[in-house]
């Protein structure tokens, strides 16, 4: 049975996932390779890690395309992403709805779960808002930081904090049993990021990376990104 290839953000792994049935039964292929953080997965493809199909931001895909590693006809959004906030199953839900409210939130908790603060797209902005609401200090020694939100998320239904608390891409919060979606950074903290799907130069398979391109993106799945946390995206 031959792969496809993936380097992935860790914010398309659920989609991914939840495809991959189809895009079995369409191709014969199954999908093999790694998700994580977007600037590592990038700098793996600069280092000649096999790739068919690529899942980053948009931002970071147009400059591989711009480095000749991407097939820059080839990129489609797949949809935006918001960094949200999460918890425990069970525990009370974190409620903040503008940027104090966020401070509170976060000063009242004891472990902070975030994904890679410097190459991680949420991880580099949670970096950022705990810099903007003045708290990077104090919660200092309350982070856990993981190489993947989906890996924090895992540690965050696992803590046995007394009110622990994450902060990563939805889609990573949706797909992760145990914790549950908290809603989005409020107004002045947010972030809503592209995804866009592309393939590599060096592919070997192509145009079996196109197959799953137009899965992730077709008109039939908007539902499934949906329910995985992709908004917007191809109609």
């Amino acid at each position: 049975m031959s792969n496809l290839n993936i380097l992935s953000g860790g914010a398309a792994q659920g989609l991914v996932g939840n495809l991959t049935p189809a895009f079995k039964a369409l191709t014969g292929f199954d999908i093999a390779g790694e998700f994580g953080a977007v600037g590592v997965m990038a700098d793996r493809l600069r280092k000649g890690a096999p790739a068919d199909i690529v899942i980053l931001t948009a931002a970071l895909l147009a400059k591989l395309a711009q480095e000749r590693l991407v097939v820059a006809t080839s990129i489609a959004d797949i949809g935006l992403v918001e960094t949200a906030l999460a918890v425990r199953a069970g525990d009370p839900q974190a409620i903040a709805k503008d940027a104090v409210s966020l401070r509170e939130v976060l000063l009242a908790s004891d472990a902070i779960f975030v994904p890679d603060t410097k190459a991680s797209t949420a991880g580099i902005h949670v970096a950022n808002i705990l810099q903007q609401l003045g708290i990077a200090d104090e919660v200092a020694t309350r982070l856990r930081i993981f190489p993947s939100g989906a890996t924090a998320m895992r540690e965050l239904a696992a803590s046995k904090a007394r009110r622990p608390i994450g902060c990563t891409q939805s889609t990573e919060i949706i797909s992760t049993k145990g914790v549950t979606l908290s809603g989005p950074l409020p107004a002045g903290c947010e972030l809503a990021t592209m995804y866009t799907a592309g393939i590599p130069i060096a592919a070997v398979y192509p145009q079996q990376a196109q197959h799953l391109i137009e899965l992730l993106i077709g008109a039939g799945q908007r539902e499934q990104r949906t329910r995985a946390g992709f908004i917007g995206g191809p109609n």
